[in-house]
Parts: C-alpha cells; structure tokens; sequence
C-alpha cells in the first residue's frame, strides 16, 4: 500500500475513531436517565468492553510484566478515572460542556510542565492555555455566576485532570503495544471500578426496560451494546489504525472533532442545547488545546498527548 493511500486510510479510521468515541455520552446519558448510577455506567461499559479484548489480553499478557506500574496508572487514570468522572458529569450538565471541559486536558499538562517541572513553554503554548480558559469562562458562564451544577463542573475538571494525567504516563508506557495497553487499560480500569460501582447491587432491571433516544423509545440494552461495542472497542481498535496511518499529532488533531460530534449527538438524541456564547467558548477551548498541545515542549511529555498511541487511542470517553 502506497504512502497516500495509507495516509488516506489513517485519516479515515480517524474520524470513524472521534465519531465512535463522541457517541459515549449521549448513549450513556439515557442509562442515567433512567436509573443507573455513573458509577454503573462506567462498569458496565469498562467490564463489557474488557471482556470482548481479552483475546489481545491474553496474547499481549507480558506488557503487563513490561511495565506493570504505568499500565496500573493507564487503567487507573486514562481509562477509569477520565470515564467515571465524565459520566459523573453529564449526569448533571449537557454532554457538550462536560466533553469541552474535559479537553482542558493538554492545559493542565502545559501548566504541570511549567510550574511543576520548571519547563519553559512556546508563545503559541501560552496563547493556546489564554484562549482555553477565556473559552472556559464563556461556556460556563461565569458572569453568571457559574451557570452549571457544581458538582458536575468539578468532575468535569476530574475528567480533565485524569487526561492529563493519561498525558503524563504517554513516556513510560510508549514500549507497549497500542492494542495491549488498552486492553490491559480496560481490564485493570474494570476491576478498579469493580468496588466503588458495586455492580452486585445494581438494578439489572434496567436493562430490560426502554429509554428514549431522538423522541423514540429503544431497548436499554441497546444503549449498553452502543457505549461498549461502538464507543469503547471499536473506537479503540479504529484509534490505533489511524495513529498508525498518520503522524501521532495529525491524528491527535482529528480526535478534536470528538466533542463537536459528541454536541450534536446530544443536540439530536436529546434535544441539549448550548447557547451561541456557548458554542463561542467552545470553539476557543478547542483551539486553546489544540495551540495548546502542538506547542508543547516534546520533553519529558512528548507532544502533550500525542505519544506512542496518540490521543486516540488512550484518555478518552
């Protein structure tokens, strides 16, 4: 296969990575709706999806023996923490807002690497992290006194500040295999889930009832098969092709469609809506990350978010 053929290929699977992955939430939400906590919505969806990787746990078992440490902090972190934190969140505000304040991710990595780390940062760094917050401070309305529930603004801020950490283990999990670490992710982020979901006292029920989707009633069940087949393997397996076929950063920037489609899924499935000074943030939060995380420093946090796998395939939805 031909260089621009492969190039074409990757940028395919690119987008079919941010389309999958943008549907989490707006499948997830009516779950919430109608019972379940976030907790269980995240188990389900974590365990569901372990399950149905195992064969590449099985045949990848010795990443774990590679570095057990960082691929302890992958589940921990980019798979159950960033998940559990943002289905916390759209329990209480529209999944477009939580999924733009989750992309704060690159900024806070900018803002560890500066203050934490001492690491100088590029202009284009520094006008990337001003226009993110700026876009912050419209979407959520600040002159308004903070116009979101509380609780779902700061677990908002949990998803971001576990993609960041995501970023942050990027170094010392780039001699694993993609597709191992994120079944390895999955597995651990479960079993970490396992506990705190207690999915022994869920109310199975729920999953052989209905819920409603786009004013239409569909079997619950389905909304489960959606996040775990759909949003969590294929967008996986579909992530890894496209860092691939492309640069890890091209393929990182195409990832930044995930939250425009995930706010028009939740416009179309759930009738959410952002006000235009909304979606004026939200277009600053993205460019402010984007500037963000192509003007990283490359050291010790290889291109914010764009190493070994790529943002496709590790701290997402």
């Amino acid at each position: 296969m031909n260089a621009r053929r492969l190039r074409g290929l990757g940028l395919a699977f690119a987008v079919a990575s941010a389309l999958f992955f943008g549907g989490s939430g707006p499948f997830a939400k009516p779950l919430l709706v109608a019972g379940l906590g976030s907790l269980q919505v995240t188990w389900l969806r974590l365990a569901g999806a372990a399950l149905l990787m195992s064969p590449l746990l099985f045949r990848y078992r010795s990443a774990v023996r590679s570095a057990p440490v960082a691929v302890a902090g992958y589940g921990l972190f980019a798979v159950a923490g960033v998940q559990a934190c943002y289905f916390g969140a759209i329990a209480t505000i529209p999944v477009g807002v939580a999924l733009l304040i989750e992309f704060l991710g690159p900024v806070l990595v900018l803002v560890w690497a500066r203050f934490v780390l001492r690491r100088p940062v590029t202009p284009m760094a520094v006008i990337g992290v001003v226009l993110a917050v700026t876009g912050l401070a419209f979407v959520v309305r600040v002159w308004a006194g903070v116009a979101l529930h509380p609780v779902g603004l700061l677990l908002g801020l949990g998803a971001a500040a576990c993609q960041a950490a995501y970023f942050l283990l990027s170094e010392s999990t780039a001699s694993v295999r993609p597709s191992a670490l994120a079944a390895c992710g999955l597995l651990v982020g479960a079993l970490v889930m396992t506990v705190p979901a207690r999915p022994w006292r869920m109310d199975w029920s729920v999953l052989a009832s209905r819920v409603e989707l786009a004013g239409h009633e569909l079997p619950a069940a389905f909304a489960v098969v959606w996040i775990v087949l759909v949003s969590t393997v294929f967008a996986y397996l579909t992530g890894i092709v496209a860092v691939r076929g492309l640069s890890a950063p091209i393929a990182g920037g195409v990832a930044y469609l995930e939250p425009v489609v995930a706010t028009v899924l939740a416009w179309w499935l759930l009738h959410e809506t952002l006000l235009p000074v909304q979606l004026f943030g939200g277009v600053l939060v993205l460019l402010g990350a984007f500037l963000a995380q192509w003007g990283a420093p490359r050291s010790p946090v290889d291109s914010v978010g764009a190493t070994a796998e790529g943002t496709l395939s590790g701290g997402r939805r």
